[in-house]
């Protein structure tokens, strides 16, 4: 559709006698364009003297869409164009008219107004900076060679509004102006810098400076690093080393915006991603709130607007409720959860709002709220700005502005003044909240002297060596305390957050977090009060706490297939095998944490924390294992056949593990008959799936700096410790079904594929299930199942709270339930499914069945949790009693000694059933 036909609404024309000079100047434009132009001209000097100068240009585009006339103003621009000072100010001529009659026509939405706005200023600096560095270039100033980049290695940053795509109606453009060292020799360049520092200073000329026709865009290169002792042009090494070494925070948000807009594009994007890591950190940076309500007193104790909001005069761009206050409230939430979250990565302010809301950072609705007040005020200001192209921000201060403001928006004048009003209030309300500083906290409880003596030790510990630190902590000392007192017991509360405090390497943004979601006190005290090991572990991974306030912590739990699909991606992004790996411990961490909160704090049982722990353990190994064959194939060429698959065995098979459990494994692989692999160091195929096993043992088990993913114990395999730690599929059939002992059949009752080929896992699953379903000796189970139980009694007797050991305790329930799956010959892999799947084969009674069964999982469910207290053997008189609370909860019981009395009680169940089932048949 044409621009005439498009048009919905029409200002009052202000003055209407030079309203009326426009209409008969425009008198063969249709109605619709007419009348258009009529009223804007009204309104604003500054377009009319645009109509009058641009008239015969409006005829010719009146019958087009206005898409189409602004491509074309573009296209003109060239930087061969000999006339291209008078080309650039004509073109923005055109554009800034366009613009205007599309904005007040509503012909177009505030991003595509803005939108037309940035093109424009991408292609004048870049039609520049081209025109420029070539000069410098055809005199021989700039070294250079054959195939050149373009521009010579140099580009524009676009910062701010132009970077976003944002500029308003009379904005400045702010660059950043780098070039490539790369491109040149080291003896070039100084030399190289020098020209370049020229070219630009031309370039920016040719924008900036007033001539006929007016100017281009006003430009501002002071967001560069260092503005005052830097050239306006500076090499791509020293700006990330001055952002490494001395970035400031507003700097970081400054570049949320950032985006090449002329020049080199892909010197560039290489420069952005290598300041990547100092605008989005790893972890989220409540920090960023402090700093950025700094920056906002700062601007407003600078331009005078630390008072009350009155209408008159007021700075609809940086005064209270204005656009600074949105883009601000947007950015800071950006910076805190970008690094984590790489979908908050956006450069517009409505966009970032979405996207924001999305990930449950901003209420749906508050972001709605304010996308829609953005988009008025910035409606607003452009009407502001276009009366006499001058780039203000302010409302009118006297009655007459005020008028010609309201007939500019076709609007009641009291109408326009109340609603801006509200506007303004309402963006306030909403946003300055999160940017208040936190009220002076009240005095904190009173101590008793050992608890003082521990808060004084803190003052010298590492986390609290820094100025700012040690401001925050003060602020957010008395509601830690008071979470810390009001635990069951206090003082071994205080005694394990000193062991946290005291791991902690720094204090600011971890103290930030604390301050930002008080909560988190809560969980802190919850943790230190329940378990030092807990503690002990969040002291040396902080991070993992930003998981609890990553949007989703509390939501459903997953599954292993959505779990899987997300670490995929995450290893995706991460780039080398290394961070791969780095990635997989720091994401596995953050889940793992997520499964002991939730068990911790009774959103989930025992039962269905070893569920989850199992589901994130197949995860990792599902998605690791293509990872290091990926990596193994770059040396030795892919697995020769068909490849390798993991079987899963133990707890991992049966899925249920507990927060210490290590992994039980196999690896089995079919080289069909290929004698060694295909690549640029070919390996013997029992060699190279020899060496591939070993790399995924030393991918999930060793440490580093980001800890390690789990223990891998492989001794289920053929032969145990003796046997080669990859089996053949066809040395696996044989085994199974020649030499196996009673016990590795029993073990095969759990065996699972967790990893590997489809077809593989198939075949496998198949031997398993053919041994399993084989005809069984009764006796000679039973007979084999007494004498395990006997050797398991004497090298582990079990007593005390310990659940596992003993007679009636985990490993003999589940021993005899294996001992079940084999005699029923049964698919589940599942101790529990394996009792009830033998007393539906007559194999048990059914009574009896249940009461086992029923043993199981009660003690499964607190073995769970005792191990999230304890790693080693629980000691009651340590766990304190929080800890206390998650086992008697887990329990059932009342207390610790009618606890213990119920687990003895089912011990003793569970062992008068596995007697009986021991007891030789007839």
């Amino acid at each position: 559709m044409s621009l005439s036909d498009r048009i919905t609404a029409c200002p009052r024309p202000h003055e209407p006698e030079r309203a009326a000079e426009t209409q008969a100047l425009l008198a063969d434009l249709p109605a619709r364009l007419r009348d258009l132009c009529t009223g804007v001209s009204g309104c604003s000097p500054y377009l009319r003297d645009l109509m009058a100068r641009e008239a015969d240009w409006l005829a010719e585009i009146a019958d087009q869409p206005p898409e189409v006339a602004l491509e074309a103003e573009l296209g003109r621009l060239d930087a061969e164009d000999d006339q291209l000072a008078g080309s650039l100010r004509q073109a923005k001529c055109r554009v800034a008219l366009l613009s205007a009659l599309c904005d007040c026509g509503g012909v177009w939405p505030l991003e595509d107004v803005t939108g037309a706005l940035t093109r424009l200023a991408d292609k004048a600096t870049h039609v520049a900076l081209v025109r420029e560095v070539g000069a410098e270039i055809r005199r021989g100033r700039l070294p250079g060679r054959e195939g050149d980049p373009v521009a010579g290695g140099m580009f524009a940053l676009a910062m701010g509004k132009m970077g976003a795509f944002e500029l308003n109606y009379s904005s400045d453009i702010d660059l950043i102006c780098l070039f490539d060292e790369g491109y040149f020799e080291a003896s070039d360049v100084m030399e190289a810098r020098s020209s370049f520092v020229k070219a630009t200073r031309r370039a920016m000329a040719l924008l900036s400076e007033t001539r006929e026709g007016g100017y281009v865009f006003r430009t501002d290169l002071r967001l560069r690093p260092n503005p005052s002792v830097t050239p306006v042009c500076l090499g791509m090494e020293a700006a990330e080393r001055y952002y490494e070494s001395l970035g400031r925070s507003w700097e970081r948000a400054a570049h949320i915006k950032a985006r090449v807009c002329a020049g080199d594009a892909e010197a560039g994007a290489r420069y952005l991603e290598t300041l990547r890591p100092f605008v989005w950190r790893r972890h989220l940076d409540f920090a960023a709130i402090e700093d950025a309500h700094d920056i906002r007193q700062k601007i407003r104790e600078h331009k005078g607007l630390t008072g009350k909001a009155d209408l008159p005069g007021h700075d609809m761009k940086l005064g209270r409720g204005g656009i600074r206050e949105i883009e601000f409230f947007t950015q800071t939430r950006q910076i805190i959860a970008g690094g984590r979250d790489e979908s908050l990565r956006v450069r517009g302010t409505v966009e970032g709002l979405a996207r924001l809301a999305d990930a449950g950072w901003v209420e749906a609705d508050v972001a709605r709220q304010l996308t829609d007040d953005y988009r008025a005020h910035r409606t607003i200001e452009h009407r502001l700005q276009m009366i006499a192209d001058r780039q203000t921000h302010a409302l009118p201060d006297d009655p007459a502005g005020f008028a010609r403001l309201a007939d500019f928006c076709d609007r009641d004048e009291a109408d326009l003044m109340a609603e801006i009003a509200e506007r303004l209030d309402r963006v306030s309300a909403l946003t300055e909240p999160f940017f208040k500083p936190k009220a002076p906290r009240p005095e904190g409880p009173e101590l008793s002297q050992s608890q003082q003596e521990i808060v004084d030790g803190w003052r010298a510990v590492p986390a609290l060596r820094s100025t700012r630190a040690r401001e925050i902590f003060k602020r957010i000392l008395p509601e830690l305390l008071a979470a810390l007192l009001a635990s069951p017991e206090p003082d071994k509360a205080m005694l394990h957050f000193d062991g946290f405090i005291r791991g902690l390497p720094a204090g600011v943004q971890l103290f930030s977090l604390f301050e930002a979601n008080p909560g988190l006190l809560s969980l802190i005290a919850d943790i230190s009060a329940t378990s030092e090991d807990l503690a002990t572990y969040l002291s040396r991974n902080a991070a993992v706490l930003d998981a609890v306030i990553g949007g989703a912590f509390f939501d459903d739990w997953p599954g292993c297939a959505a779990l899987e699909a997300e670490l995929s991606d995450v290893l995706a992004k991460a780039g080398d095998y290394e961070r791969q790996l780095d990635a997989a411990r720091k994401w596995q961490r953050d889940w793992h944490f997520r499964v002991g909160v939730h068990l911790l704090r009774g959103l989930t049982d025992g039962r269905q924390a070893g569920a989850q722990y199992a589901d994130l353990a197949e995860a990792v190994v599902r998605a690791v294992w293509p990872a290091v064959i990926a990596e193994f194939s770059t040396r030795h060429g892919p697995p020769p056949g068909e490849g390798a698959m993991v079987l899963g065995m133990g707890a991992l098979g049966a899925g249920s593990l507990t927060t210490h459990s290590d992994l039980d494994v196999i690896v089995i692989y079919d080289a069909d008959g290929l004698e060694e692999s295909v690549g640029k160091r070919p390996l013997p195929a029992r060699t190279y799936y020899a060496r591939l096993t070993k790399a995924l043992v030393t991918a999930l088990s060793a440490p580093t700096g980001a800890g390690r993913l789990y223990e891998v114990d492989m001794r289920l395999r053929p032969s145990g410790k003796q046997g080669p730690v990859a089996t053949a599929l066809t040395g696996f059939a044989s085994y199974q079904r020649e030499e196996a002992w009673t016990w590795e059949h029993q073990a095969l009752t759990r065996a699972r594929p967790i990893a590997g080929p489809e077809p593989l896992c198939d075949r496998v699953l198949g031997i398993c299930r053919e041994v399993i379903a084989s005809d069984q000796d009764h006796a000679k189970l039973r007979q084999d199942t007494r004498e395990m139980l006997d050797r398991l009694a004497g090298a582990k007797p079990g007593s005390g709270w310990n659940v596992k050991d003993g007679p009636g305790g985990l490993a003999a329930i589940e021993l005899v339930a294996a001992m079940l799956g084999l005699m029923a010959g049964a698919e589940a892999q599942a101790p529990v499914p394996q009792i009830e799947a033998a007393a539906e084969a007559g194999l048990i009674g059914k009574q009896q069945a249940a009461g086992l069964a029923a043993s199981h999982r009660d003690l499964r469910a607190i073995q769970v949790a005792m191990r999230l207290l304890s790693e080693g053997a629980l000691d009651p008189e340590r766990i304190g009693a929080a800890g206390a609370a998650v086992l008697l909860r887990e329990g059932q019981s009342e207390t610790l000694e009618a606890l213990q009395a119920r687990l003895t009680e089912i011990r003793a169940d569970a062992a008068q059933v596995i007697l009986e089932m021991l007891q030789d048949e007839g």
